[in-house]
């Protein structure tokens, strides 16, 4: 028989379980609007700002216009910094030029009033010099030089002591640094002390420092590394005038304890010196002798 062909029967296929509907699917136009509240375009345009930088402006230009912020705040810093600096550089001049006037004018006072005491102890001294000559009798002369209250002249010799030309440094054990002075190649006030008193006894009648009058009241004593005699400073070298029987003062003073031990500071340590007999020498007068607490005592006349 002839008629349509038939087909093969078709297989059935097992039905698959429908998906559950999503809870939010009546809200699709609300869930559109919150997956993509961006469009396209301006998220585009907002990626390719990010990609440039943030302010829109390519490194190179931004990096140019920090540096070109930076110069411009440096120049400002200074600009302000010298203007600060014209304005208080007349304020610093004058202080310094008002603490200069100052300075001057107290040196000037200072300076007068030194000539004032130098003046005062001369006409104390010149008092005390008549009061001698008047109270003295035969003696007063003989007193006033014994005392160093006037002037003398006569023979002599001259001694001069004088620092080495290089001071060594010692390590503080030896004998010349028991007061705590290292360079034992400068003259220490004991050593003038020593030379002194060496000169007193080989018969020195008066003696004088650098100009310095010595009297039965001075005192040689050190400040530091300076000498002081009778509270004034002296300065290397240190020239010292006595008078007396020159030549055979000069023999005295090389032969005696005293002056074997300026001879060793010569030797060991390189102090300086030279002695010298001298025909004449002149020696000023003390500034002032001033007695405080001895008297003279009355002569008490016998009885018959």
């Amino acid at each position: 028989m002839c008629g349509m062909p038939q087909q093969p029967p078709q297989r059935s296929t097992p039905e698959r379980p429908a998906r559950p509907a999503r809870p939010d699917a009546s809200m699709s136009l609300l869930n559109n609007v919150m997956d993509h509240s961006l469009d396209d375009g301006y998220a585009e345009a907002t990626a390719r700002k990010e990609a440039l930088g943030q302010s829109g402006l390519p490194k190179t230009l931004r990096a140019k216009l920090g540096l070109a912020a930076g110069l411009v705040l440096a120049a400002l810093v200074v600009t302000v910094g010298a203007a600060q600096a014209r304005v208080t550089a007349p304020v610093v001049a004058k202080e310094r030029e008002e603490l200069i006037d100052r300075i001057d004018q107290e040196t000037e006072s200072a300076d007068k009033l030194e000539g004032q005491v130098d003046s005062l102890r001369g006409r104390v001294g010149e008092m005390q010099r008549e009061a001698l000559k008047k109270h003295g009798g035969d003696t007063a002369e003989l007193a006033g030089v014994l005392s160093g209250a006037v002037a003398v002249h006569g023979p002599g010799v001259k001694l001069v002591v004088d620092d080495a030309k290089s001071a060594t440094t010692g390590d503080g054990s030896g004998p010349r640094e028991s007061n705590g002075f290292s360079d034992t190649g400068r003259v220490r006030d004991r050593d003038m002390q020593r030379v002194m008193n060496g000169l007193w006894q080989s018969g020195a009648e008066a003696i004088s420092i650098n100009g310095q009058r010595l009297t039965s009241l001075s005192a040689i004593r050190a400040a530091g590394d300076a000498i002081l005699v009778d509270n004034k400073p002296l300065v290397p070298p240190y020239t010292v005038l006595a008078v007396g029987d020159g030549q055979r003062l000069s023999t005295r003073f090389q032969n005696s304890a005293d002056g074997l031990y300026l001879h060793a500071l010569q030797e060991n340590f390189g102090v300086r010196t030279s002695i010298s007999a001298q025909d004449d020498i002149e020696l000023p007068a003390a500034p002032s002798v001033i007695v405080r607490t001895a008297q003279p005592r009355a002569e008490q006349k016998g009885t018959s």
